[in-house]
C-alpha cells in the first residue's frame, strides 16, 4: 500500500485522544469513521471536535469553510464493522491492555488484509498487541501528543515484527497530517512517558515528603527549567489515573524500584482526585 491509497481513516475511541485524531486526519483531507460505544460519547466527541474547529476559526488559522469541510469528512458510527472500510485503523481507547488486545483481535477480523492497525498507547507493548492478529508485521504504535491538534510529535513504535513498509508508510501519513514522527523502537513508556513519568513521579515524592507545596514545586520547574508547565500541572493535565498506570507498565516492564509508583499518587487516584476531568487533583479546578 502507498501514502496515495490511503483514502479513508477508521479512529476507535472518541475520547480526549481520539477526537483529536480524527480532527487532524479530517482536517488533513481524509474521511474518517469515528467509531465508539453509544451515540452520547460520539455526539460529545463531536461537539469537541466543533469547539475546537471555531477556536481556530476565530484565530484564523482556518475558514469557516474549511471547518465545515473537516467537520462533513467526520462520520460517526457505534458499529465497529464500518471499520472495515479504512486502510489505516488508529485505536484511541483507554490505557488498558486487556481492553485493547479485545479491540485488536475484533479489528483483525473485520479489516481486509491489507489494512494497518495502529494504537496510540501511551506505554504498552506493540509487540504483544501485534501478537493478538494475524497481520503482526502491519501493526504500528502512533502515540499522539495531548492536545493533538496542538502538539506536532508522533512517537511511531515498532513492533519486533513491524515491516519496513509499514514504519514509512505510517511515517509519510503523519507528515501528511502535520505531524513530526519520531521513530521508537517498542520498550515499555517509549521515550516520551519513560523520561516524562519518573520526573512527575519525584515530584509527587516531593510533596509527599514535604519538600516544598504543589505550587512551588510548580515554580520551581517552570522558572529554573524553563517548563512551560509544572510537573504536578501537567500530572493533572493528564489525568492521574493515567499517570499512575503508566508507572505500573514502566514497574512492571523493566523490575527496577526506581520506577515504583509515589504512595500517594496511588492514594489520590483511590480518592478519585484525578486531576483536570474530576476538578480536583494536586490542585482544584472549576469543572
Amino acid at each position: 500500500m502507498r501514502l496515495e491509497d490511503i483514502k479513508k481513516i477508521g479512529v476507535i475511541g472518541g475520547g480526549t485522544m481520539g477526537n483529536g485524531i480524527a480532527h487532524v486526519c479530517a482536517q488533513s483531507g481524509y474521511d474518517v469513521i469515528l467509531v465508539d460505544t453509544s451515540g452520547d460519547l460520539l455526539e460529545k466527541a463531536k461537539k469537541t471536535i466543533t469547539a475546537n474547529l471555531d477556536r481556530m476559526v476565530k484565530k484564523e488559522k482556518i475558514t469557516e469553510q474549511a471547518k465545515n469541510e473537516t467537520l462533513c469528512r467526520i462520520k460517526l458510527s457505534t458499529k465497529s464493522e464500518e471499520l472495515g472500510e479504512a486502510q489505516i485503523i488508529i485505536e484511541a481507547i483507554y490505557e488498558n491492555l486487556e481492553a485493547k488486545i479485545a479491540i485488536f483481535k475484533q479489528l483483525d477480523s473485520i479489516c481486509t488484509n491489507g489494512a494497518i492497525l495502529a494504537s496510540n498507547t501511551s506505554s504498552l507493548p506493540i509487540t504483544q498487541l501485534a501478537a493478538m492478529t494475524r497481520r503482526a508485521e502491519r501493526v504500528i504504535g502512533m502515540h499522539f501528543m495531548n492536545p493533538v491538534p496542538m502538539m506536532s510529535l508522533v512517537e511511531l513504535i515498532r513492533g519486533i515484527a513491524t515491516s519496513n513498509d509499514t514504519f514509512h508508510l505510517t511515517q509519510e501519513l503523519s507528515r501528511r497530517l502535520g505531524k513530526t514522527p519520531v521513530e521508537v523502537n517498542d520498550f515499555p513508556g517509549f521515550i516520551s512517558n519513560r523520561i516524562l513519568m519518573p520526573m512527575i513521579n519525584e515530584a509527587i515524592y516531593a510533596l509527599m515528603e514535604g519538600v516544598a507545596s504543589a505550587e512551588d514545586i510548580d515554580t520551581v520547574m517552570k522558572l529554573g527549567m524553563n517548563h512551560p508547565m509544572g510537573p504536578l500541572t501537567l500530572a493533572d493535565f493528564i489525568g492521574l489515573d493515567v499517570c499512575l498506570a503508566i508507572m505500573e507498565v514502566l514497574y512492571k516492564g523493566f523490575s527496577d524500584s526506581k520506577y515504583r509508583p509515589c504512595p500517594l499518587l496511588w492514594k489520590m487516584v483511590q480518592a478519585g482526585y484525578l486531576g483536570r476531568k474530576t476538578g480536583r487533583g494536586f490542585f482544584v479546578y472549576d469543572k
